[in-house]
């Protein structure tokens, strides 16, 4: 992750501008007084720079909850504190360079508002999670023109060299997202979708929660999917193929295909590695035999106005409320100076939680750096959030 060791921390005046950054204000952490986060905008992009100071050590980088998928603009927002604060930098591993030539003018980065807004509008949508090198998804949209491609992926440098490649390929059927897949599953139009690519998955052995494939995460796949559009996992995991075997098979009703072992027209530099070491490759594709119902999801993530005061509410940290469907946590607490409070929250199911900071000041509550994604599970969690910051 790009980061400044810097001797000393200094504080600037907010708001300030510098060489295309606003920094808008400082947030300073209730509980641990070496923890601090500023505001920062970008291209009309709002994140969060960190400030860590441990064992006679200073850091600032992103955090890592917010920031953008542009390492870029990462790089020129460090820097530009730096310059601003007359920063002593001990070390460093962010680079002056300019921007690379292959990223000057990327559209096919989007970010969530855009599909929330309006998903686009195409005969054929394909997506992959969790695309890594992007071989196979460029691979794959290179060879479809006809059909969307949507690939998900949170991994920064994998990111930008797909973006790099569909400049220099010319692609212009093929969009990429920073998000997490199992959410932004809930706000695709149902039926549209031929196929989803699930290929090599972190197999999350010790931590089985954060694994992609689940129950939910197969509903919902099987909501999306057009008949007969497939959900094609593929995973040199035993113990990740004997999961979701498992997982797939306690549906009443699915058609699966497993096969093992299988070629494919493209590769990744780890299948390549892996199949050296000679080991097994495991395909389960479920073939969708369903037509659902349309989406639909009601609602708004307004806030009435804060009866609670600012004491009470910073008194919620660490706290957990929970109800039938999910549930919300209180992770930190945070004082922002000048005025107003900030809490950083999870919320929403059990199995798929969106994790945000809310802003209370003047008895207004607003979540930061955006709202959070229009799904059921989303909405029932903010109605029970309003119902605890004004209770």
């Amino acid at each position: 992750m790009p980061h400044l060791h810097i001797k000393e921390f200094k504080e600037i005046t907010f708001p300030s501008t510098h060489d295309g950054v606003t920094f808008n204000f400082i947030a300073a952490n209730t509980s641990k007084t070496d923890d601090k986060l500023i505001s920062t905008t970008i291209e009309g992009k709002d994140f969060f720079l960190l400030v860590r100071e441990d064992d006679n050590k200073c850091l600032l980088k992103t955090d890592k909850l917010t920031r953008p998928a542009s390492t870029y603009n990462v790089h020129k927002c460090l820097l530009a504190y730096a310059n601003i604060a007359n920063l002593e930098v001990n070390e460093s591993n962010v680079p002056h360079n300019v921007k690379n030539i292959h990223l000057q003018e990327v559209t096919a980065l989007k970010n969530i508002e855009y599909f929330a807004d309006k998903f686009p509008d195409a005969k054929d949508v394909a997506i992959e999670v969790g695309f890594g090198s992007g071989r196979h998804l460029l691979h794959q949209a290179k060879n479809n023109p006809d059909t969307l491609f949507i690939g998900i992926e949170i991994h920064r440098p994998s990111i930008e060299q797909v973006l790099k490649q569909i400049t220099i390929q010319e692609l212009d059927n093929l969009l990429v997202l920073d998000y997490d897949a199992r959410l932004f599953m809930e706000l695709i139009p149902s039926n549209i979708v031929s196929k989803i690519f699930v290929h090599f998955p972190v197999p999350w052995d010790k931590k089985p929660h954060r694994r992609v494939i689940s129950t939910s995460f197969i509903k919902e796949s099987q909501r999306v999917l057009g008949v007969s559009g497939r959900l094609e996992l593929r995973t040199d995991s035993e113990n990740y193929y004997a999961y979701s075997y498992e997982t797939f098979i306690n549906f009443a009703k699915i058609d699966l295909e497993i096969k093992k072992n299988r070629d494919i027209a493209v590769s990744s530099k780890y299948e390549d590695r892996w199949k050296l070491m000679e080991k097994n490759i495991y395909d389960v594709t479920m073939i969708n035999e369903i037509t659902s119902d349309a989406l639909l999801i009601e609602g708004s993530f307004s806030f009435s106005k804060a009866k609670k005061n600012e004491e009470e509410i910073l008194k919620l940290h660490s706290s957990t409320t929970r109800f039938d469907g999910g549930f919300i946590h209180f992770e930190r607490a945070y004082q922002i100076q000048g005025d107003g409070v900030m809490m950083r929250v999870s919320m929403g199911s059990f199995d798929r939680p969106e994790h945000l900071y809310v802003i209370i000041k003047n008895k207004v509550i607003s979540y930061y750096p955006e709202l959070p994604l229009k799904s059921k599970s989303n909405l029932l969690a903010h109605k029970h959030l309003d119902e605890v910051l004004n209770g």
